[in-house]
């Protein structure tokens, strides 16, 4: 962990501007250095979020819980939790399982002014222990699951979840209507093209990602967390093909 009081070095998302043999996406060490430029120019919606994170939070999170961050990456949607938790006798876990995500993730953790410890772990999500929570947040994560293995997470997930506790759920999702999916699609390419993305980099980027993250319609995902035991899935925030959900747990 730094003791400079700086933070990171981070860089502007050059990743794809070049031709580049094609490979599978990685939350590797260059991902990480320009991860916080990547996800703003890339993901709608995404700086109105993470504050509505700590707003959620803040809501549902119970006097001596355990609240995670699953998926955590540089730690954006952790912060927020950790801001949005009045409650000394919390316990706050951010996950991640790429050794380049949590590093970068201490020194964020370390340079933020609130007194709320923070776990760190380096593992997979699918393995990490979970229990006594009352706040989970899946922030673009579950996307990068398995499709066969996100039952399993998210039962898990409901499982540990105290009565009135939640799971902040957000993903990029596709539509049931081809129409509709080209629709949204052009408007998000539009988008990154905006924010100063070269058709280039969208391509290169699409293909990329396109093996490793399996989107699902909105109705999958609704219907999974009411399999898996939450007991009502609200839709709170959507811009073009990404949205984020709130699965309430009742009893």
């Amino acid at each position: 962990m730094s003791k400079s009081g700086k933070p990171p070095e981070q860089a502007t998302d050059r990743l794809f501007a070049t031709e580049r043999r094609p490979e599978d996406f990685r939350f590797d060490a260059s991902v990480a250095r320009v991860f916080p430029d990547m996800i703003r120019r890339s993901v709608p919606g995404y700086t109105t979020i993470i504050p509505m994170i700590e707003v959620i939070t803040e809501q549902y999170v119970q006097v001596g819980s355990n609240c995670y961050d699953l998926g955590c990456s540089l730690g954006a949607s952790t912060l927020a939790m950790r801001h949005g938790i009045p409650h000394p006798d919390c316990t706050l876990v951010g996950v991640d399982n790429s050794d380049a995500m949590i590093e970068r993730c201490e020194h964020y953790i370390a340079l933020d002014d609130s007194p709320l410890p923070v776990t760190l772990r380096c593992e997979d999500i699918l393995a990490t222990e979970l229990t006594n929570a009352s706040v989970t947040t899946l922030n673009f994560t579950l996307q990068f699951v398995p499709p066969e293995r996100r039952t399993e997470l998210l039962t898990r997930i409901a499982e540990a979840t105290r009565p009135g506790g939640v799971l902040i759920l957000s993903e990029k999702i596709r539509f049931e209507s081809e129409r509709d999916q080209e629709i949204q699609t052009r408007l998000h390419h539009e988008f990154k093209r905006a924010n100063g993305y070269s058709d280039l980099e969208i391509s290169q980027k699409r293909s990329a990602i396109e093996q490793v993250l399996i989107p699902e319609t909105l109705a999958s995902h609704q219907q999974r967390l009411q399999r898996a035991g939450f007991d009502r899935v609200l839709i709170w925030y959507q811009c073009f093909n990404f949205v984020s959900m709130l699965a309430i747990k009742d009893h």
